[in-house]
């Protein structure tokens, strides 16, 4: 996306490889940060502590490689670039607080403020939320065939940023200045109404945020035939999942496409050599299935029985997921051959559509 967007290439994709890699594995090494405060004891909270803060590394190594993707570039801000540049920057300012907050002793004074609730919203909703926002808003017309509302998103983007940091950044102030999580009230000469309201303030904004997104939705189905996807690529992307048509067919790659550098779309759109009407080939795809589907439903029953303890219940759940994965495990029929000729019919259809 940042790639897309920068009309540049990755910088760094190496150690953009490595920093995954490293946060993979000590990811692992890190999850006693929640529980400084329990009794392991000063070595336990060390080695925990130290794990927190190198994390910190390869994190920082891929929003470097971001920037520096970004530096130089002719930045389109699309809605979902917007949507990233919100996650970069609360998503940093989570992280430095987690640092601070990898050191026990400091964890010790703030893990039952509101500094601590500041620092996860600011990961959680910061790193997980505004990223995850950002993908939906760029995929988007690959599954569905159009786009989405640019001006309802961008209107979206700006109140969720806007509202986020009004409400958490308050609470920041209010963890250092003795606020405990799980208040129900408070002494008004503790001086911290004013920062309550200007947080309330921030939540009614991130509100709208949440409405104009809706809005946005109910939009952009209604205008859907004004902002379909023609091309399959509306983004001028790089990689080759926008090589297809929007939405993509059933059997993704009409013709096997030959990868020979990182960003193989773009290679191609760019590529001075002639090309040839494609040779199309009968090709396999999976059969659709409904067992996945029924094995979610009967583990969700399962999670349940388990919890409340209906224990008479739990086992026949659990004889029914068994059952399915062995007939789904045991049925050779999975899948089915489109022909070559059905397979140039549908590029043909697709090609006089957008044409």
């Amino acid at each position: 996306m940042v790639a897309t967007f920068s009309r540049k290439r990755l910088f760094g994709y190496t150690s953009m490889v490595w920093a995954l890699g490293a946060i993979t594995f000590l990811s692992f090494l890190v999850w006693l940060h929640h529980f400084f405060t329990m009794g392991a004891g000063a070595n336990v909270n060390a080695f925990f502590g130290v794990m927190t803060m190198i994390i910190a590394i390869p994190t920082g190594v891929k929003v470097f490689n971001w920037l520096f993707t970004m530096n130089q570039g002719m930045i389109k801000f699309a809605t979902p670039m917007k949507w990233f540049l919100g996650f970069v920057v609360t998503f940093t300012i989570g992280g430095m607080a987690g640092v601070l907050m990898a050191v026990p002793p400091a964890d010790f004074q703030l893990h039952n403020s509101l500094f601590l609730v500041a620092h996860f919203h600011t990961m959680i909703i910061g790193g997980v939320v505004f990223g995850y926002f950002a993908g939906i808003t760029y995929w988007f017309p690959k599954v569905f065939g159009f786009k989405l509302n640019e001006k309802l998103g961008t209107y979206a983007f700006w109140c969720w940023l806007i509202g986020f940091v009004l409400a958490f950044v308050p609470l920041y102030i209010l963890g250092l200045m003795g606020a405990t999580r799980r208040l129900d009230h408070y002494d008004s000469s503790m001086g911290w109404q004013g920062l309550f309201v200007v947080a309330g303030i921030g939540a009614l904004i991130i509100a709208a945020g949440i409405g104009f997104q809706i809005l946005q939705y109910i939009v952009s189905i209604r205008q859907r035939h004004q902002n379909l996807d023609p091309t399959g690529d509306p983004w001028n992307g790089r990689t080759l999942e926008w090589s297809t048509t929007s939405p993509a067919p059933v059997y993704n790659f009409a013709v096997e496409p030959e990868v020979r550098t990182r960003d193989a779309f773009w290679a191609m759109k760019h590529s001075k050599a002639k090309h040839s009407e494609p040779e199309y080939e009968a090709i396999k795809v999976p059969k659709n299935s409904s067992v996945g589907l029924i094995i979610a439903g009967l583990s969700f029953v399962f999670g349940f029985a388990i919890i409340w303890h209906i224990y008479w219940l739990a086992p026949i759940v659990a004889a029914g997921i068994v059952l399915c994965v062995i007939l789904r495990t045991t049925n050779d029929d999975t899948e089915r051959t489109i022909s070559a000729a059905q397979v140039a019919k549908i590029e043909a259809k697709a090609k006089e559509r957008f044409a």
